[in-house]
C-alpha cells in the first residue's frame, strides 16, 4: 500500500465508552498502516484504557467551539478557501445547511476547514468513525482536499440521522462499514449501490479477553452472605433500559439474595440512584462510575450474570450490538438482554443467554430469577457464549476485512495520485 497516511476522524478521543474504536485503531497501527488521528472534541474521561497507551499515532484536536479558538478558525478559513475543492465543499455544506439550520452544522464546516488546512500533504485518505457529525467533517474536509473518504457507522448515528444525509454521505464515500446486519441493511437501502456498505462486526482483542480456563458458577441466591452477583456495563442513558432493570430487581423474590453492580457514567445516573432508593433496593446496588478496562474485566470475572435490557429511545436512538455484551460473553457470563438491533446476532435465546422484550420489568425479573437460581444453566450458557465470541467476534477477523478495504487497488491508486 502507499505510504500516504489515513486520517481517522473521531468525535472525541480517548473515550472509555468507545474501546472498540481504540482497538480498531491499534490493530490498524499494528498492521503498519500510517495513521493520523483527528478529534472533534477533547476528552472528558479522567481515565484511559491500556489500549489508549499503546496507540502512538499523532493526534490533532480540532477547535471544539469556534469562539474558543476564533483566530485558528479564521486562519483555517483563509487557507482552506485556496484549496481546489473548497467551492464544491461550500456548495455541499450550504445545501446541508438549508435542510439543517443549526449551529452544529456551521461548526462542522469550520472544523472541516481547520482539518483540511492543517493536515499534512502526506494524507491520502480520510476515514470517519460515526456517520453523523464526524462523518460530516470527514466529508467536507475530503472534498476540500480532493481526497477519497470512507465511514464507519455504528448505532445512534444511523438511527437518528435523516435519510437524505445518510444517502448523500453513503454515495460520496468509497465504502462504509457498520457493525450489525440490521444497520447494514438499513444503510444499503439508502445507498445507490448496496455493495458500498459492508458488515464488519467489532471484534475483541482475545489476548486482553482470554477465554476462562473453566466455566464454574456456584452461587444460587440462597445464601444472604454470598449473593448472586449481577453486573451491567453501559452509560446511564435511555436506550440502555437501566430503569427497567431496577424495577425488575425490585420484583425479585425476597428469598433470592442478589447484588447489582453498574459500571459507567451517564446523564441519568443520579435518576437511577434515586429510583433505587424509591424502590427500597439501594442497599443492594453499587454504582462504580466509569472504570478502566482492567476493572471492567475484573467485574465480569467476579459476576454471575450480565444484564442490559436495551430499548429503542423516544428519539429513535438504539444500540447496535453493545460491545460490553461481547466482552461479557467472552468471559463466560450468560447475558440477559433485548431482541433489538444487532443483539440477537450474538445472543441466542436459551443458548447463551435470554432475550426479553424491552420495558417489561416483570418478564425481566422472571428471566433473572431463573438464571440466578440455576448455576448449571449459567455454566452451559456462559461456555456457549464464550465459544461463540472466540469463533466469530475475534478482532483479527475484523481487522482483516478492514485491511482488504484499505489496501484495495482503488484506494491505493487514488491515494497515490
Amino acid at each position: 500500500m502507499t505510504d500516504k497516511r489515513i486520517a481517522i476522524f473521531l468525535k472525541g478521543y480517548p473515550r472509555l465508552s468507545e474501546t472498540f474504536i481504540a482497538q480498531e485503531i491499534l490493530n490498524l497501527q499494528k498492521a503498519d498502516l500510517p495513521l493520523q488521528l483527528v478529534s472533534l472534541r477533547h476528552p472528558t474521561d479522567t481515565k484511559r484504557h491500556p489500549v489508549h497507551h499503546e496507540i502512538t499515532a499523532p493526534l490533532l484536536y480540532l477547535p471544539e467551539y469556534v469562539h474558543h479558538e476564533w483566530a485558528r478558525c479564521i486562519q483555517g478559513w483563509l487557507k482552506a478557501r485556496r484549496l481546489p475543492g473548497y467551492k464544491e465543499a461550500r456548495r455541499v455544506w450550504l445545501k446541508d445547511l438549508i435542510r439543517d439550520k443549526t449551529r452544529n452544522r456551521v461548526r462542522r464546516f469550520v472544523q472541516a476547514m481547520v482539518a483540511a488546512s492543517e493536515l499534512g500533504d502526506d494524507i491520502g485518505w480520510l476515514y470517519g468513525h460515526f456517520i453523523h457529525t464526524p462523518g460530516s467533517v470527514t466529508r467536507y474536509a475530503a472534498i476540500m482536499r480532493g481526497l477519497p473518504y470512507s465511514i464507519s457507522a455504528h448505532a445512534k448515528d444511523i438511527w437518528t440521522s435523516p435519510n437524505w444525509e445518510l444517502s448523500e454521505k453513503l454515495d460520496g464515500a468509497e465504502w462504509t462499514v457498520t457493525c450489525t446486519k440490521g444497520g447494514a441493511d438499513h444503510l444499503a437501502s439508502l445507498a445507490q449501490s448496496s455493495d458500498a456498505v459492508k458488515l464488519v462486526y467489532h471484534g475483541l482483542d482475545l489476548e486482553r479477553f482470554p477465554k476462562p480456563d473453566q466455566f464454574t458458577f456456584t452461587r444460587d441466591g440462597s445464601d444472604p452472605d454470598n449473593p448472586v452477583q449481577i453486573v451491567s456495563v453501559g452509560r446511564a442513558v435511555e436506550k440502555k433500559g437501566l430503569d427497567t432493570l431496577l424495577r425488575a430487581l425490585a420484583q425479585l423474590p425476597d428469598t433470592l439474595h442478589w447484588h447489582w453492580t453498574h459500571i459507567a457514567g451517564g446523564p441519568l445516573l443520579a435518576d437511577l440512584k434515586q429510583l433505587g432508593k424509591e424502590l427500597g433496593i439501594d442497599d443492594r446496588l453499587t454504582f462504580l462510575g466509569s472504570q478502566a478496562q482492567s476493572r471492567v474485566l475484573q467485574a465480569y470475572r467476579e459476576s454471575d450474570l450480565f444484564v442490559l435490557p436495551c430499548r429503542i429511545a423516544t428519539d429513535g436512538d438504539r444500540d447496535g450490538l453493545p460491545n460490553v455484551i461481547v466482552e461479557a460473553q467472552s468471559q463466560g457470563l450468560p447475558v440477559i438482554s433485548s431482541p433489538i438491533s444487532g443483539i440477537p446476532e450474538l445472543i441466542e435465546d436459551g443458548i447463551n443467554g435470554l432475550l426479553v422484550a424491552p420495558d417489561q420489568p416483570a418478564e425481566l425479573a422472571k428471566a433473572m430469577e431463573s438464571l440466578a437460581g440455576d448455576p448449571g444453566t449459567r455454566c452451559s450458557m456462559g461456555e456457549a457464549g464464550a465459544n461463540r465470541v472466540h469463533e466469530s467476534f475475534n478482532a483479527t477477523n475484523e481487522i482483516e476485512l478492514l485491511l482488504k478495504l484499505f489496501n484495495s487497488d482503488e484506494m491505493a491508486q487514488t491515494a497515490e495520485t
